[in-house]
């Protein structure tokens, strides 16, 4: 940073701040089966159905989290907790870590084993094998579905770079993937490996009304030629002369009014690497087109899609992730959203085993997200005739309507109800804040680089450089115009707003709400020891900033607590925070879910659980839902209890042994994919056999 930065303040010198609780950083693997949870407070006894968290617990060799080295920890197979409220003066916990087929591949090329030359490595929140593929960690958030020809529930688990998967509500286990591989397009076509790169969203949306299934399998123009680098994945040391380049490089950048002329010519630059990209595609024979897929499924038969196109006939092209999309009566809205995953955090993160090279790759490389949200609003009149893949038909093309919303964000909900064509959109705006970075061993803080960030803190995400702003968009359909929109924020609840949740049923009716009245948000805070250099210059000059980087930094100094609270979201309301609640001085609250009232009158009477970090210690708490400000009515607690950062959740009014039919056999999916890379590497027909298959083979169908 310059001279006249930051680093020179006198709130350098306070002590008395509060500290990122250590607990919030840790997470075991131990796997725990119908153990009573210990309640602190009232529990209520219209307490009703099942919670289900999802979240990371580290990989299959790390014993756990957090990272020795200090990788993120959102990195990591997802562990599915199941708190059961189905008994009265109890609640019950379950949890299981999801297994899908790459899961037993990681576990089989661990150091010790034969197969280790094609062990995976963590590359960001993306975990690879140059030879394998990619994990499809399934560590990120959950779909209930109910069709009409189901008895009860159905739930999927989700991932950013991964089909979805069903799992059993009453076991746990998993059940199915959704789509064979062969429906799904992978991010690079060319590349033979039997985890392939399939880009979807962890926020799929379901329609009761018509029965279907909506999500997206898309693919970016990157620099995707991972068979030019297998000389160098392996090194056990970095070329010197490269990393003394690097270094000079990375320093020559930092110098200010080089920086900016570097930053001035960066439009020239992009145009370079568009260049040297597309001779490479021509040497390694690798195709690395734009392309998104809306996909729609029924539940039971082949997947449908349709290949977005804009007005031009272009194809839509995603420059960061689409992690949510939304359904409305007449259309589906896909947002390219504010982080990174996939191949990108292995383009940027290549030499995962050296922390300085991936500190100078991170200075050279890194770029703030998008300042804005794009959207693409696709019309569901149009989703007629669709091409299924697995029948190998022509591609269909559906035009879509492109809208910019100026501010970032990675979470929104849209009405369900459109009238004169009009979509009701909400949204947090995670402005100055990277969700897919991660402070490493090697970061200092912004208040003195002389200061390393402590080190338990190693693989968390960074602090928000700005303040979050909740916005409300009115905006048509047909032509993409924004008719209306409202920004707020709090100057002390709105920093690093992004999970959500929300009452989803009428409980006269017992129909779904087709436009959302109330929305519930939690807020990170801010916290001094995740306020890094490298965050604030790399939003030194934010186009969106609201509050002077000078003031963030003071604010952070002398810790802004977490906040859970109510936006009252109606379209014929102005947007307001009605009700809130802050949590006490070193504690963190993530990971809401609302659950009903047995008699509820009105959609908010119900209850709302949170994940609660304080010292060492990890937690649920519930609130009631209309009076949030009141606090916890209780706190649920074990001793082997131990989760770190938690995404999202899912409620179930019931749980059961899985009833559907719809079901993809592992080896009949995975069997052209083998065949494919044992030409190259003839082993690995071994590891399937010996390593895989069994798992998945003790019946051909586990729900007949």
């Amino acid at each position: 940073m310059s001279e006249e930065s930051f680093m020179t303040t006198k709130i350098q010198n306070l002590q008395d701040y509060p500290r990122v609780p250590q607990s919030i950083m840790t997470a075991s693997q131990r796997e725990l089966k119908d153990i009573q949870m210990q309640v602190s407070g009232y529990l209520p006894q219209d307490l009703q159905g099942h919670v289900f968290m999802v979240t990371s617990v580290g990989t299959v060799n790390s014993g756990g989290l957090p990272y020795r080295n200090g990788d993120s920890v959102l990195c990591g197979d997802g562990m599915i907790y199941r708190l059961d409220f189905n008994s009265p003066y109890e609640v019950r916990l379950t949890t299981s870590i999801v297994k899908p087929p790459d899961y037993y591949a990681d576990k089989a090329t661990c150091q010790n084993s034969k197969y280790k030359k094609y062990r995976f490595r963590n590359h960001g929140i993306t975990r690879f094998s140059l030879t394998l593929g990619i994990r499809n960690q399934l560590n990120t958030a959950f779909l209930p579905i109910k069709f009409s020809s189901d008895s009860q529930e159905r739930l999927l688990v989700t991932y950013d770079a991964g089909r979805p998967y069903e799992i059993d509500t009453e076991t746990l286990e998993l059940v199915t993937p959704i789509g064979t591989n062969q429906e799904w397009q992978s991010e690079l076509n060319g590349y033979n490996a039997p985890f392939p790169p399939f880009l979807s969203t962890a926020h799929p949306v379901f329609d009761p009304h018509t029965q279907q299934i909506f999500t997206v399998n898309y693919g970016r123009s990157l620099l995707n030629f991972l068979d030019t680098i297998p000389f160098i994945y392996d090194l056990e040391q970095f070329p010197q002369e490269i990393d003394e380049f690097l270094t000079a490089l990375s320093s020559f950048l930092r110098v200010n009014f080089l920086k900016d002329i570097f930053d001035f010519a960066s439009h020239s630059l992009q145009r370079f690497v568009q260049l040297y990209v597309e001779l490479i595609e021509k040497l390694i024979n690798l195709e690395i087109d734009n392309f998104v897929y809306l996909i729609s499924w029924d539940g039971a038969g082949d997947l449908e899609r349709w290949k977005l196109v804009l007005p031009d006939g272009s194809p839509v092209s995603i420059d960061q992730t689409i992690h949510q999309i939304g359904v409305t009566r007449d259309y589906v809205v896909i947002m390219d959203t504010a982080f990174t995953t996939g191949l990108e955090q292995i383009l940027n993160n290549p030499f995962p085993d050296d922390k300085k090279v991936e500190r100078l790759l991170r200075d050279l490389l890194e770029r703030p997200t998008s300042p804005d949200s794009l959207v693409y609003i696709v019309r569901r009149a149009d989703l007629k005739a669709g091409q299924f893949p697995v029948s190998n038909q022509q591609e269909v093309e559906v035009v879509v309507q492109k809208v910019v919303l100026p501010l970032e964000a990675a979470h929104f909900l849209v009405d369900y109800d459109n009238p004169q064509g009009n979509i009701t959109l909400n949204t947090s705006h995670i402005c100055g804040m990277e969700v897919s970075k991660w402070i490493g061993n090697y970061d200092v803080s912004a208040y003195n680089p002389e200061n390393p960030v402590p080190s338990y803190l190693h693989g968390m995400e960074p602090s928000q450089a700005d303040i979050g702003r909740m916005g409300r968009y009115v905006i048509n359909g047909e032509t993409g115009d924004i008719l209306e929109s409202q920004i707020i924020s709090d100057i002390e609840r709105t920093w690093g707003v992004d999970l959500y949740t929300y009452p989803e049923q009428d409980p006269q009716t017992k129909k779904t709400l087709e436009r959302l009245e109330d929305i519930y948000w939690c807020s990170f805070g801010l916290w001094k020891d995740l306020m890094t250099e490298f965050i604030v210059n790399q939003y030194k000059h934010y186009r969106n900033r609201q509050v002077p980087i000078e003031k963030v930094l003071s604010m952070a100094a002398k810790g802004i607590p977490a906040y859970l609270f109510r936006l009252h979201a109606s379209s014929t309301e102005a947007a307001a925070i009605v009700d809130s609640y802050q949590l006490p001085s070193g504690y963190i609250l993530l990971s809401p879910q609302f659950m009903p009232h047995r008699d509820a009158k009105k959609p908010t009477d119900g209850y709302i659980i949170c994940t609660v970090w304080y010292e060492d210690k990890n937690e649920f708490w519930v609130f009631d839902a209309n009076h949030l400000s009141k606090g916890p009515l209780c706190q649920l607690s074990h001793p082997s209890l131990d989760f770190a950062l938690t995404l999202h959740t899912a409620w179930l009014p019931n749980i059961g042994k899985r009833q559907a039919t719809y079901y993809i056999n592992v080896r009949e999916d995975y069997k052209e994919l083998v065949h494919q890379a044992s030409q190259k590497h003839p082993d690995i027909q071994d590891l399937f056999e010996e390593e895989i298959y069994p798992h998945f083979e003790s019946a051909s169908n586990p729900s007949s």
